[in-house]
């Protein structure tokens, strides 16, 4: 006994006419008194009484039906259940997003989303990029925007996006009126405002490495994960903050300077399991891209499982992100 032939038999017994259950079935009506057939031999018995005129229950198909009813119910509902625990099918899409993401980026991400599958809504989360891998990892999340280098052995990468880090500085501070960008070597013995390592290590580590081989050796470190805390740090005089361009005009006393030779960058991608991969997250990637370009990030390759961007000194990400 297959489901399909309980399927067919429940149509027909609902419809008590071969012609309009073919045709509700999408099938020919010869396979399907064939398979109607093939069901009663199974269960030896017959479950409808056929004449030329008219097509009636049996008592032993009337009895059947009410068992079978259920079972086909229970079906659709494990399907149903299955089809929204994929990505994007239950009408939302649950993604992460480093908690500095540019301003610029989240409405035109939104909006970009919206435009591509307009009838799925996005659920986004605020986490830095070792939260976001390990959600991807346990099923909690669809997909998310991570900073390289990080471990994304098992999932899947789209375009990275690049972005060219400055420097946050006092006003007074001797470069705030440089007029040339700030090379790394000549912040060398100032303290170094960074976020907690524990937040991001591969990130953390890679920082470190890049303002080293750069002539950078921070006299301190001073960690912050607060924007507002790093800005105060900085107008304190207590150290010097590494960052993109501020999409908003910073506090009152401090300036942003470039750096030289683009040394250090945000390299952001959005990642996914391969297997629950689908058009909702596929969209998400591309809207995600818009956001960034928006946002003044250029577009590159795409990044490999070992993340290659580890290694590379001109591919570090941002150390306010904590992502």
């Amino acid at each position: 006994m297959e489901l399909r032939h309980l399927r067919y038999f429940a149509v027909l017994a609902e419809e008590l006419h071969f012609g309009r259950a073919a045709e509700r079935l999408h099938m020919a009506q010869p396979p399907l008194s064939q398979r109607i057939r093939d069901l009663e031999r199974d269960l030896g018995v017959r479950l409808f009484d056929r004449t030329r005129q008219r097509v009636r229950l049996t008592e032993a198909g009337a009895l059947l039906l009410e068992h079978v009813r259920p079972v086909l119910e229970g079906v659709d509902t494990a399907r149903e259940a299955m089809r929204r625990i994929r990505p994007g099918e239950a009408g939302v899409l649950r993604a992460g997003v480093p908690p500095d993401t540019n301003p610029v980026v989240l409405p035109t991400l939104t909006a970009g989303f919206a435009r591509r599958v307009p009838d799925v809504l996005i659920d986004l989360h605020e986490l830095t990029t070792d939260e976001q891998l390990a959600r991807l990892r346990e099923g909690e999340l669809d997909a998310g925007v991570v900073r390289h280098p990080a471990d994304t052995m098992g999932l899947e990468s789209g375009p990275t996006a690049r972005r060219e880090l400055g420097v946050v500085l006092p006003a007074g501070h001797p470069l705030a009126d440089s007029a040339e960008p700030v090379r790394l070597r000549s912040l060398n013995g100032a303290p170094l405002v960074i976020f907690p390592r524990v937040m991001a290590p591969r990130l953390y580590d890679h920082m470190q490495t890049v303002c080293r081989d750069e002539g950078f050796l921070p006299g301190a470190i001073r960690h912050a994960r607060n924007p507002h805390f790093v800005h105060g740090l900085v107008l304190a005089g207590r150290g010097v903050h590494l960052n993109e361009a501020p999409a908003a005009p910073l506090p009152e006393g401090l300036v942003w300077r470039p750096l030289a030779g683009a040394a250090l960058a945000w390299t952001t991608s959005v990642v996914w399991v391969p297997s629950r991969h689908n058009e909702a997250v596929a969209a998400f990637a591309e809207a995600v891209i818009e956001g960034l370009t928006a946002a003044g990030h250029r577009i590159g390759s795409v990044p490999s499982a070992a993340d290659p961007a580890a290694s590379s000194p001109a591919d570090p990400a941002d150390p306010a992100a904590g992502s």
